[in-house]
C-alpha cells in the first residue's frame, strides 16, 4: 500500500505548497460543502500527483516501454478548511450536482481563501486563522497524461 500524502496549511507559504499538489484536481460539485455548524469547508478531489509527476518525468519524456505505464497517477483526496465563517461562490450553480470543476489555485486573500477554477469559477472562503488540511485517500492509479496549460505540450 503507498504512502498518501498529508499536509497542513497555516500560512501563505504553506497554503503555496498545497495549491501546488492541488493544481489540476477535478472535483465534482457534489462533492464540495460549507458547514457552517462546524465552520469547515470541505471536498473530495481526484488530483493528479505532482510530487511523483516530477521524479516519474523523465521516464514520461521518452515514453514508456510496452510493458511499464507512463509513471503519472491521480488519487483521490480529502481537503477541510478549518475556521471558515463563510463561503460564497462566483460562476458557480451549486443546484447542478453533475457540475466538475477543474482547481487552477487555492490563494490566501485578505481575511479569506480564494479558490479558483476554470471557466472562471470561485470560491470565497472567509476565515480569520488559515488551517487547511489535505490528505490522500484510498489507493492511486496510472493515468496516461500529465495535465498542460496554455503554451505547454501535453506530455503523455
Amino acid at each position: 500500500m503507498a504512502t498518501g500524502l498529508k499536509l497542513r496549511a497555516q500560512d501563505a507559504d504553506d497554503l503555496k505548497v498545497v495549491s501546488a499538489m492541488m493544481q489540476d484536481a477535478i472535483i465534482p460539485i457534489c462533492d464540495v460543502g460549507y458547514l457552517p455548524d462546524e465552520q469547515a469547508f470541505v471536498l473530495v478531489a481526484n488530483r493528479f500527483k505532482w510530487e511523483c509527476a516530477e521524479r516519474n518525468g523523465a521516464k514520461a519524456a521518452t515514453g514508456p516501454t510496452p510493458d511499464e505505464d507512463c509513471g503519472f497517477e491521480r488519487t483521490n483526496c480529502a481537503i477541510r478548511f478549518h475556521n471558515i465563517t463563510r463561503a460564497s461562490y462566483r460562476n458557480l450553480d451549486l443546484r447542478d450536482r453533475t457540475q466538475m470543476l477543474s482547481l487552477l489555485s487555492i490563494e490566501p486573500g485578505e481575511g479569506a481563501v480564494l479558490l479558483h477554477f476554470s471557466g472562471g469559477h470561485c470560491v470565497r472562503l472567509e476565515t480569520a486563522a488559515l488551517d487547511v488540511r489535505l490528505e490522500d485517500i484510498g489507493e492511486p492509479w496510472p493515468t496516461g497524461a500529465r495535465p498542460c496549460h496554455d503554451g505547454q505540450a501535453a506530455t503523455a
